[in-house]
């Protein structure tokens, strides 16, 4: 006999500290107290999540978890799940397929557990035809491949985007693809017919070329337009990126390692002039903004076929420390999800028919 929806209390994975790395130190909860929306937070039941770079490298910044970090937190941002509660003055009903970003922070969004809150900005319908674990997918890898790329290109563009095989690259393929653009990327060996089926049309193998040595010689037929840094590890590519890429363009660092190394390329990029230093092209930083009519585009171009999810390993709820060992190897290709509970929600739906 089922008991009163929602419930009291829900499994939630949690921890109070990240010594050795945030997936031994996770705990699953079996009788976690819900959280409690705020008035322009939807309460959500979460039917799946996706991992994210994001889900412990900053948790993992030794003493951020002491001051930054409510304590226990959960991980997980990127979520598809239904409306249990909707905020107020939103359009969306409870019992309505949703995906987007769960929590108010960041940092520990709160997604891997059975409810969760996600804000106004950030949750968006899931249309038909478009599955729940696909959807889960696309909240912080395509809507910073998405906001990294489409405010800086038009069709005919010629774009080079560097990490094509992981989450955040193979949305960035896809969508450049969409909008018309001419795709140069970079992986691994193994995955370069992978990434040609995304839609690249050049894809340079990093383990047999120099990157900066390709991109010049091609540099001398055309240069690019726009350039995405997904990697974040080459500081040589931002400093020498006038050379390959158009003078009115921008080269935009998604990716990158919280340390204090890593800030400090980032500062000598933003002060120092190119005379002394400093990058001579149009290097920029990236956070992305909770549009939510960014997120309804992606989910219509993958409801169209233009873009498709890419689950390169999908792990049971009780797996979840499992997947972020998975996530911290950087051979994922595409998107690691949990699956918290689409077995239910899929019996759920089908008892109500």
């Amino acid at each position: 006999m089922s008991g009163p929806f929602p419930p009291s209390a829900m499994r939630s994975w949690q921890y109070s500290r990240t010594v050795g790395g945030l997936e031994k130190n996770l705990i699953l909860n079996p009788s976690a107290p819900l959280p409690t929306p705020k008035p322009d937070q939807h309460l959500v039941q979460v039917i799946a999540a996706a991992l994210n770079p994001v889900d412990y490298k900053p948790a993992e910044i030794p003493g951020l978890i002491r001051f930054a970090i409510s304590k226990p937190a959960t991980p997980g941002i990127d979520f598809a799940g239904t409306i249990v509660r909707p905020a107020n003055d939103s359009p969306l009903k409870a019992g309505q397929l949703v995906f987007g970003a769960s929590g108010a922070t960041p940092v520990a969004g709160g997604a891997l557990r059975d409810f969760s809150v996600s804000g106004l900005k950030s949750t968006v319908a899931i249309p038909e035809g478009v599955d729940p674990i696909d959807a889960a997918t696309v909240g912080v890898a395509g809507l910073t491949a998405y906001q990294s790329i489409i405010p800086h290109v038009k069709h005919g563009d010629k774009i080079f985007i560097n990490g094509g095989s992981g989450g955040t690259g193979v949305f960035g393929i896809q969508i450049a693809k969409a909008v018309g653009c001419h795709v140069t990327t970079t992986c691994s060996t193994p995955n370069v017919d992978f990434c040609k089926e995304m839609g690249a049309d050049e894809v340079v193998d990093y383990k047999k070329e120099k990157v900066l040595n390709v991109l010049l010689l091609k540099a001398k037929e055309r240069r690019y337009d726009h350039v995405v840094d997904n990697v974040g590890n080459d500081e040589e590519l931002a400093l020498r990126c006038h050379e390959f890429m158009r003078s009115d363009g921008a080269m935009v660092i998604v990716g990158g390692e919280p340390s204090l190394k890593a800030m400090t390329q980032m500062m000598k990029r933003k002060l120092l002039p190119g005379f002394l230093g400093g990058p001579k092209g149009n290097v920029v930083g990236f956070w992305p903004d909770q549009k939510p009519q960014d997120l309804q585009q992606i989910a219509e171009w993958m409801k169209e076929g233009k873009v498709k999810a890419v689950v390169d390993t999908k792990f049971q709820f009780e797996e979840a420390p499992k997947a972020f060992e998975k996530l911290k190897t950087g051979r994922a290709r595409g998107k690691i999800v949990v699956d918290v509970a689409s077995e239910t929600y899929k019996r759920g739906s089908q008892s109500k028919r």
